[in-house]
């Protein structure tokens, strides 16, 4: 898992992905900390963290595109699929990549906080709950994206779809507010990424949405693997 690990995170600056993606990161959350904090002088810091929401929805197909599909389209995934490592190893390596990437981009927001503290009192609870919260909601979309990327050896198809499926994740809430059936409504939206993101922006960390989020996370990596099986066998 280490090989792969160390292989996936140097092919992310070998194809400029990994470049793209933290750039784009920073300029999003840059211009969100701008319009939503500085503007105002405000130490709050909870409209960048929502508005980073919308801007992973685009950037996380981006950064997964490519992490099985690129196999599949160079027909390097037989050479992996024999390789002496289990296919878990082989996600979870991958994934700890992407993870890597992402996480080096959370962590910047934390200098925005560093800025704003020159400036007034900073509640670095809520702004910890934040990342937490970015982090958990990263590592969800991330596996999402995975398992889409190991459907197709097309990166503009992954990308399209990993963006299609992580709007549908969080369009839920908006399929529950019309469905008449009261309880079957409350399920749906207890399924929602955006409602169970939203709490940590306000620094409420509540135990169910991280639990939500690594169950999350855990089961699209399963069917990540489940995937990959069934080709090494097929």
């Amino acid at each position: 898992m280490t090989a792969v690990l160390k292989r996936e995170t140097r092919a992310y600056f070998d194809s400029l992905i990994g470049y793209i993606f933290l750039t784009a990161f920073f300029a999003g959350s840059g211009v969100l900390f701008s319009v939503s904090s500085l503007q105002f002088g405000s130490t709050d810091m909870s409209g960048m963290y929502s508005g980073l929401f919308y801007i992973l929805l685009v950037l996380i197909p981006i950064l997964t595109m490519r992490t099985l599909s690129e196999e599949k389209r160079q027909k390097t995934d037989q050479l992996l699929l024999t390789a002496p490592i289990s296919i878990t190893s082989l996600v979870m390596g991958k994934f700890l990549a992407a993870m890597l990437i992402y996480s080096i981009g959370v962590c910047m927001t934390l200098v925005y906080a560093i800025v704003v503290s020159f400036y007034g009192v900073v509640s670095w609870l809520t702004v910890l709950g934040n990342v937490v919260g970015l982090l958990l909601l990263g590592a969800a979309y991330i596996a999402v994206g995975m398992l889409i990327s190991s459907l197709t050896e097309n990166q503009v198809i992954a990308a399209i779809g990993g963006f299609a499926s992580m709007l549908a994740l969080f369009l839920i809430s908006a399929i529950a507010s019309i469905i008449p059936v009261r309880w079957i409504a409350n399920i749906f939206a207890n399924l929602s990424f955006g409602e169970r993101y939203s709490p940590f922006t306000y620094g409420v960390f509540d135990f169910s949405n991280v639990l939500f989020f690594v169950s999350a996370t855990v089961i699209f990596l399963f069917l990540t693997i489940r995937v990959i099986e069934r080709r090494r066998w097929s």
